[in-house]
């Protein structure tokens, strides 16, 4: 079945660039969605099958494809209003990468092998690459070349990182790099190359979790890329990285590093949310305040991860309940950018006054994002600070909370800003586009979720979490 899911995306992908006719490329586009959401619930019937060798419909996977589904949907539907008239040519090329981009995430989440998850995030960073690229602009034209070295810089990290794994894995009689061959014989290879392999997989797959140090790749792509792309970057792009780092790091959990992996995953979630603070303090650009908001949350999670407890399971709710609220968050500050005309804080605001629909929901997912109840990131974060007490980690507990003091009010500020006062560089803006009531239907639906989750964790979804984070040790 995952082969004729491939084929059907190169089909409809082939034929959007060779038809080039815009209501059939749309057709084509929700024949795709349709695809898609037919797999997913293939997937979920056939749970821990395996198809072809290489992919594995674990619980992660599972997961994660579903959240996948979900958003990918909303984002298609979404991104219809910036292509209009069939004169606009880039539309083939747009919706073709976009079909190129979720077929490929999809691989990667059910790959059970490092070396096709390796390809398949690379070609991730190709399809992006063209979708960042949609605008044409010089902006677009700088943040696409950056995008493409950054991210190729980092698949060649996280290759180093393979190939120090397969010279711990020479003489185990191992002759693949499944993830399960490695945890199977993690527990006597050699802590050196572990250290050094774990390292290079870390650095390099942060360019996709967009986590400290190679975080700012995501930064200039979504400030960008059309928001249905910055919502795509950042929820279905930022947990493949971290379901590939995650991968690495189960695997190894029974391996004499597991302390060690945990204190680098510590210190790598603390770096990533003092600079996330740090440039949140001085955004003036509503998507890019947007994208340093993804990399706090992705220090969290890797905070979390790295105090293990019940951090395993906040760091997955986390996750969860992160892409549905950052995916609002991008396709409604994209109807406020067609609103205002301008992505620009200081040229933006009054928008409660210009539509209202649209700054309730707005409002809404702020403060979901900085997880104010009764956000259901409330539970997360509240859970990860409680997994610091348990760990005794004052120090990291007292930096995060101070931290996330810094961005509460700033992203709180800025977006207060947006909906209320009048804009500080053109006092006289008036609205420069419409938008339809019946886009922000899917922004609500997402939110009314995040806001429930703070009051119930339906049993489907915390079993999943739990499967996903059985067997990793607790200390």
């Amino acid at each position: 079945m995952i082969a004729v899911y491939f084929i059907s995306a190169f089909l409809i992908a082939m034929t959007m660039l060779i038809v080039r006719r815009l209501l059939l490329t749309r057709w084509l586009m929700l024949l795709f969605v349709l695809i898609q959401w037919f797999f997913n619930g293939y997937v979920l019937l056939h749970a821990g099958q395996t198809e072809l060798s290489y992919f594995t419909y674990d619980p992660a996977g599972v997961l994660f494809l579903g959240l996948l589904t979900l958003i990918s949907t909303a984002a298609v539907i979404q991104g219809f209003p910036y292509f209009v008239s069939q004169l606009n040519k880039r539309f083939s090329y747009y919706y073709a990468a976009l079909t190129g981009l979720i077929a490929a995430m999809t691989g990667a989440y059910m790959a059970n092998d490092i070396t096709l998850v390796w390809i398949l995030v690379e070609a991730t960073t190709l399809t992006a690459s063209v979708l960042i690229y949609s605008e044409r602009t010089l902006h677009a034209l700088e943040a696409t070349w950056k995008y493409i070295f950054i991210c190729s810089v980092g698949i060649a990290l996280a290759y180093m990182g393979i190939l120090f794994l397969s010279l711990s894995m020479k003489g185990t009689g191992l002759h693949d790099l499944s993830f399960a061959g490695l945890t199977s014989v993690a527990h006597r290879l050699d802590p050196i190359y572990l250290k050094i392999a774990f390292l290079f997989v870390l650095t390099g797959y942060s360019t996709k979790m967009e986590l400290f140090p190679m975080h700012t790749v995501g930064i200039d792509a979504n400030s960008v890329a059309l928001p249905p792309v910055g919502a795509l970057i950042s929820t279905g792009l930022v947990n493949l990285g971290f379901l590939s780092i995650f991968r690495v790091y189960k695997a190894l959990s029974d391996s004499p590093i597991f302390v060690w992996m945990n204190k680098v995953l510590i210190l790598a979630g603390v770096l990533s949310v003092l600079v996330a603070a740090g440039y949140m303090l001085k955004a003036k650009h509503t998507k890019r305040m947007l994208a340093y908001s993804t990399l706090e949350n992705m220090g969290l999670v890797a905070i979390a991860i790295g105090i293990g407890g019940i951090g395993y399971y906040a760091a997955f709710l986390l996750l969860v309940l992160h892409a549905l609220t950052k995916s609002s968050l991008f396709f409604q500050v994209g109807q406020m950018g067609r609103v205002l005309g301008t992505y620009k804080l200081d040229d933006s605001g009054l928008y409660l006054k210009l539509f209202p629909t649209g700054a309730i929901a707005l409002l809404i997912g702020m403060l979901a994002i900085l997880a104010i109840p009764p956000s259901g990131l409330f539970v997360s974060e509240y859970l990860i600070l409680k997994a610091l007490v348990a760990g005794k980690s004052w120090f990291v507990l007292i930096l995060v909370l101070i931290l996330l003091c810094c961005v509460i009010y700033a992203l709180s500020t800025r977006v207060l800003h947006l909906l209320f006062s009048h804009p500080r560089e053109n006092a006289g803006i008036h609205t420069q586009g419409t938008v339809g009531r019946w886009e922000t239907i899917s922004q609500f639906i997402f939110l009314m979720v995040v806001v429930g989750a703070c009051f119930y964790q339906p049993p489907f979804l915390k079993d999943i979490i739990n499967q996903i984070i059985a067997g990793l040790p607790n200390y």
